[in-house]
């Protein structure tokens, strides 16, 4: 089965399971008695009315407008899909909310407009604006697109911006500028080659001339050739880059002789090498084509070795986003209240996505990148879009701006309270999935699921194998597993599958013989007799681990059809604990608002004593370091530092102590309650010797099993908090355990989780 036709199946699954789409409008306010509701609506909602009536601008204090965008199209333009219509356009829309939401915890209606008539386009966008506190254009083709956006501009008073125009224009400005610095040219006297004539071109050549490149250096090419002023079928904005410098005739080829920057917005593979080697010393290459770009990045780099080549692609160095760009422009322009996204708001972001990229690089962006260390150069000429900086840097930037012009109806007062409100909003520090990833795609590694009878698993072993993440082994009986495959349509061919019950080669039996021999040895004194041995190694668990143990695999997944002694019992007498550990212990991750939390232990330990919370403090610490997050950890009970007495206050205050002998430099406190690490304000308030300080905590850990797991359950169920887990601490290699009824995303999860662990293991 194809990999195209697996996508698209599991794409239609994505977007239509549970709940149909990929947002959802929540209520933010109380509404859990009549009291509320009587608050909410009739008659308390008058209130509200009446103070907007006599002050329109207190629809911003009263209502959610300066939090809300709409994102809208006629689905003229879709993607590479083209004039597909606005209901199949929808579900783009939707993903664009979700990307606002996600990255600037901005709301977003998406608004699908039936027509192509610029005039009824903008009236109905014009009479919606009460509503919105900002409207992105989205996927609308040209020329209609300047006509649309430029009226709106011109007739709303919130900000308007085609993201499809500027967005792209405003990151490959940052990654102009950086890549000229670093080939030390001037952009005031450089060759720019730009293939592509669209919305995003005009706007891109557009602001690379504000920046202070000259049109009379900019040669544009459409599906027609040169752009010039000879020419009877200019349409739209095209005119404007008209360039009679050269004949008509000329070719990209021709063009491309001494060129400092190839701009492409066109279509996969119009570039070859013999075009890049005719282009100037230290070329500039942008292929920003998508899927494909106008040259391939193996193909542009083996051409030359002084170029600098970008593309739209996250898979190679200098990726050109819009992620990086519209969420972060419209919180900033939204913050102050602008009524537009002028030409020096967008200058401001590329300015300040180019200067971020000169500045040392976070731990988790390194990791998620693969690299000990990003450095400005050559291959990182623009920010990760992983990057959590990304909006503190360019949300103030835009708003610094829009009041310096003078548009901004809301200026902000104190610089430093803005930053810090923007750290607390959502999916700040939540990047530490698409890390996990990135990290484990860098070097997949082999992964034995030890129940591969279970579609889930099937599924997961599937996505991550097509996704690079790692090289999965089915264990389980073959022909069941084969059938279930064929019968859910499953590309999994090649994908070894292993019945350790039933061996099907000479091979097999031989493995599964040597295996015996292992654990018989690892046991021989510890109530084991030679035949349990072998008998207990046709056991999946068992078998499984021993693959890991032997070097047959880098790391092993179980549990999904198992209780969770079933496989840790073998983990520990076959892999066995890491030197000096004497208790392993289990760690769930959630990914909060808060960003990354690491709840430990989870799964393991019952009644932990004062020594053993110690050793399960410094193995989560570990573990942390391994993403490159900073442990600090609040140790948990029902005493706020010496409140109360009784045993489990008594033992998590001994904790402490002891991590804090042992560990100097480790921030650790405790024994405290539960919302005291995230009530920083209440804690520094009433406990300014706080080691946690305004900072908070990202590690909890437990006083027992029983309230860990509890505290576990309760939040991940309650507040639908996305979770990774359990992982297992302590052992020397990475074997970890699934919950029963995990889902393929918490398995993939986890399969990213054992790749990463198993890179770090020597």
């Amino acid at each position: 089965m194809s990999t195209n036709k697996t996508l698209k199946e599991e794409a239609l699954h994505y977007h239509a399971k549970g709940r149909p789409g990929k947002i959802e409008v929540i209520p933010s306010k109380e509404t859990a008695t009549q009291r509320d509701l009587t608050l909410a609506y009739s008659p308390g909602v008058a209130e509200p009315c009446l103070e907007i009536a006599a002050n329109p601008e207190d629809v911003y204090k009263y209502t959610a407008k300066g939090n809300l965008v709409a994102v809208i199209s006629n689905g003229t333009a879709v993607l590479g899909l083209g004039d597909i219509g606005p209901a199949a356009g929808k579900p783009v829309m939707e993903g664009k909310g979700l990307l606002f939401k996600i990255y600037a915890d901005i709301d977003v209606f998406d608004i699908e407009l039936d027509t192509k008539d610029v005039d009824e386009f903008v009236r109905t966008v014009k009479i919606l604006e009460p509503t919105f506190g900002g409207v992105n254009l989205e996927d609308i083709s040209a020329p209609e697109c300047f006509e649309i956006e430029e009226r709106l501009k011109v007739e709303l008073n919130i900000p308007v911006m085609h993201d499809d125009q500027h967005g792209t224009a405003i990151i490959s400005s940052a990654a102009l500028l950086n890549a000229l610095e670093l080939v030390e040219k001037d952009i005031a006297t450089i060759k720019i080659v730009v293939n592509g004539a669209g919305g995003a071109a005009i706007s891109c050549s557009k602001l690379y001339n504000s920046l202070g490149a000259k049109k009379e250096n900019i040669f544009m090419f459409d599906s027609k050739g040169l752009i010039h002023p000879s020419r009877t079928n200019l349409d739209g904005k095209k005119i404007e880059f008209a360039n009679d410098n050269v004949p008509a005739e000329t070719t990209l080829l021709d063009a491309l002789r001494g060129a400092d920057v190839f701009i492409g917005l066109s279509k996969g593979n119009v570039m070859d090498q013999e075009m890049v080697k005719v282009m100037a010393k230290d070329c500039i290459v942008f292929a920003m084509a998508n899927p494909t770009p106008e040259i391939s990045y193996e193909e542009a780099m083996a051409a030359r070795e002084d170029i600098i080549f970008a593309t739209g692609r996250s898979d190679y160095p200098n990726q050109v986003n819009n992620v990086l760009g519209f969420p972060y422009i419209f919180r900033g322009a939204l913050d102050v209240r602008s009524k537009v996204i002028n030409e020096e708001m967008k200058l401001a972001a590329v300015r300040a996505l180019a200067d971020l990229a000169k500045k040392p690089v976070p731990d988790m962006v390194n990791m998620a990148y693969g690299k000990d260390n990003l450095v400005f150069g050559r291959e990182y000429i623009i920010p990760k879009p992983v990057d959590p900086r990304l909006l503190t840097t360019v949300a103030p930037a835009v708003a610094r701006a829009a009041m310096e012009t003078g548009v901004a109806k809301f200026p902000i007062l104190d610089w430093d309270a803005y930053e810090t409100q923007l750290s607390k909003r959502l999916g700040l520090d939540n990047t530490l999935t698409k890390a996990i990833m990135n990290k484990a795609k860098q070097s997949p590694k082999r992964v034995v699921l030890a129940d591969a009878e279970n579609l889930s698993v099937l599924k997961a072993a599937q996505q991550v194998r097509e996704e690079k993440i790692a090289t999965p082994i089915l264990l389980g009986n073959i022909k069941r597993i084969q059938t279930l495959i064929e019968e859910n349509q499953l590309n999994l061919d090649q994908v070894e599958i292993i019945d350790p019950m039933s061996p099907q080669t000479d091979e097999g039996k031989a493995k599964l013989e040597k295996y015996g021999d292992i654990l018989f040895e690892k046991r021989k004194r510890k109530g084991f007799n030679k035949q349990e041995a072998h008998d207990i190694m046709r056991r999946r668990n068992y078998f499984a681990c021993m693959m890991v143990e032997a070097g047959d695999a880098d790391a092993m997944l179980g549990g999904m059809t198992r209780n969770y002694p079933e496989t840790l019992r073998p983990a520990l007498q076959i892999v066995g604990r890491q030197d000096g550990v004497k208790k392993v212990s289990g760690m769930y991750i959630l990914m909060s608002r808060f960003g990354p939390l690491f709840l430990a232990d989870t799964t393991v330990n019952f009644n932990p004593t004062a020594e053993e919370i110690v050793e399960i403090a410094e193995l989560a610490a570990k573990e942390v370091e391994k993403f490159n997050i900073k442990p600090r950890i609040a140790l948990l009970t029902y005493s706020n530092f010496g409140s109360a007495e009784g045993d489990d206050a008594i033992k998590m205050r001994k904790a402490v102590e002891m991590l804090k002998a042992k560990h100097s430099g480790l921030i650790v406190d405790g024994e405290m309650q539960a919302h005291l690490p995230f009530d920083t304000e209440l804690l520094m308030e009433n406990h300014p010797f706080c080691d946690l300080g305004k900072d908070g905590a990202n590690i909890l850990l437990f006083p027992n099993l029983s309230a860990s797991n509890i505290a576990y359950n309760l939040v991940k169920e309650v507040a639908a908090i996305e979770k990774i887990g359990p992982v297992l601490m302590g052992l020397k290699k990475p074997v970890n355990v699934l919950q029963l009824g995990s889902t393929t995303r918490e398995i993939v999860n986890m399969i990213a989780i054992s790749v990463v662990e198993a890179q770090m293991v020597k």
